[in-house]
């Protein structure tokens, strides 16, 4: 999952699902995200209530993978967007257009006003994304805390979703490279502002998500669906990569691109398969006595 949350295309919650822990750990999610809002409330018997119902022996391990994969894999995906910006690009919109494609199956009951507000969203997103292709308004120095800290509570919601990227999430606000960068110079102080933002959104925010999938799902995934196709706009590989927003012709690197673009959506094909797969065989009816 850790590796998963790295790529932007690919979500963790979808690696879940193919492992069929999926479920198991959306349940802890809610069950720590209210027992913090019952220690916030004062009331210390629910928050021990609430905690005690946390499945630790999944969470703990889990976490611990999550948090190695990170580390380890950091530093070669920062690597790898300074010497391959555009191939690395070419890969990541690959991912990114694979998801669209799998996340609008996911629709229960497509409908007219489903397609209109994810073009809607998607193009607004396109229009906003230009916005920062004048020089004027890029920002190369470091972000400040308070942002890291939103970065981490938006990151957080989308990196639970199955076909959401949280990763992408960060692409978006621009904060990818400068978490990377942060994680691997062992910047303690942003890594753990993230990291903060992230327990805090997903406090917040993980239960009116719960509510708004269970009672608005194929308008909420419709909304998401535009956002990751509005995306394609800075993942597109000329001029710079995911640094920036511009539009650009393709260059001479445009075979290895295409390669790493088609590599990118064979990829979300095959875990949304195996992921799909898994599903099927948890839901099937098992036999009775």
């Amino acid at each position: 999952m850790g590796s998963a949350d790295l790529v932007p295309g690919v979500s963790g919650g979808t690696i879940a699902l193919v492992l069929g822990i999926y479920e198991r750990l959306v349940a802890s999610i809610r069950e720590g995200s209210s027992a913090l809002g019952r220690l916030f409330s004062g009331d210390a018997s629910g928050f021990k209530e609430h905690l005690q119902r946390v499945e630790w022996l999944l969470l703990l391990p889990l976490l611990t993978g999550i948090l190695l994969a990170v580390i380890s894999l950091a530093r070669i995906l920062e690597t790898q967007l300074d010497e391959r910006p555009t191939i690395m690009a070419g890969a990541f919109l690959g991912l990114v257009a694979g998801s669209v494609v799998i996340a609008s199956r996911l629709i229960r009951r497509p409908e007219t006003k489903h397609l209109l507000l994810a073009a809607t969203v998607g193009l607004g997103l396109f229009l906003v994304l230009g916005l920062g292709d004048d020089p004027a308004i890029l920002d190369p120095s470091l972000p400040s805390l308070p942002v890291f800290f939103g970065a981490g509570a938006l990151a957080i919601c989308a990196m639970i979703l199955p076909g959401i990227s949280g990763s992408l999430i960060l692409v978006l606000v621009g904060m990818y490279s400068h978490v990377l960068g942060a994680v691997n110079q062992r910047d303690l102080t942003a890594v753990g502002v993230f990291v903060l933002g992230a327990i805090v959104g997903l406090a917040l925010f993980s239960q009116i998500l719960h509510w708004a999938l269970r009672n608005h799902h194929d308008t909420v995934l419709a909304a998401l669906i535009g956002l990751m196709a509005g995306s394609l706009r800075v993942l597109w590989p000329w001029p710079d990569g995911v640094d920036s927003p511009g539009l650009d012709a393709p260059g001479g690197d445009l075979p290895q691109v295409v390669v790493a673009a088609v590599v990118g959506v064979v990829s979300v094909f095959i875990i949304a398969r195996l992921a799909a797969t898994k599903e099927d065989e948890v839901n099937e009816p098992r036999p009775s006595a």
